[in-house]
């Protein structure tokens, strides 16, 4: 845990999908559709009107760009709402994949903030099937989250809640080299 101004970044290993905060975030693709990983599990736990307002949001406004996020109801989760945040895959270009996934974090917390949330729970975005290395993804999303905190806001708690041993160790490492 680490105090960053007015909030708390709080590292865990665990379950997203049975997080008890306003907002969870979904390591989404870009069509919003659904997936695998932490995508699929969101969408099964959260049942089928997650996936509707996913729907209407592709109609009206077209795929969700690299870096951007959009936020639903979180149908049967204990959250409120699921923010639906599109990762890059890794390997094409090093720089600019570092700033779409530091803007896919800042994106889902400037959503989170509009939506009056208090507290956000986040996956470690882009290191499952889109590659990003862990040790790279978590400093740039800890820096992200840091910069998106040190303004005011009405976030008062950070979680990143992480799937295995590997992931947690890498969290805490970028959270402890973090200035």
């Amino acid at each position: 845990m680490r105090r960053m101004g007015t909030a708390v970044i709080e590292l865990v290993r665990g379950d997203i999908t049975r997080q008890e905060v306003d907002a969870i975030v979904n390591a989404a693709n870009s069509g919003l559709m659904g997936g695998g990983g932490v995508d699929g599990a969101i969408h099964r736990a959260g049942g089928p009107s997650i996936l509707e307002e996913c729907k209407a949001i592709v109609a009206r406004q077209g795929r969700c760009p690299t870096g951007g996020a959009v936020i639903t109801g979180a149908g049967k989760l204990p959250a409120r709402h699921v923010i639906h945040a599109v990762g890059p895959r890794y390997g094409r270009n090093p720089t600019l994949e570092a700033e779409s996934l530091a803007l896919a974090y800042r994106e889902s917390l400037r959503l989170a903030a509009e939506a009056g949330c208090e507290s956000v729970a986040f996956p470690a975005i882009s290191t499952g099937a889109y590659g990003y290395p862990l040790e790279e993804a978590a400093a740039v999303a800890l820096d992200a989250v840091r910069e998106f905190l040190s303004d005011e806001s009405s976030i008062k708690l950070v979680r990143f809640v992480l799937f295995g041993e590997h992931a947690l160790r890498a969290f805490e490492k970028a959270l402890s080299d973090l200035q």
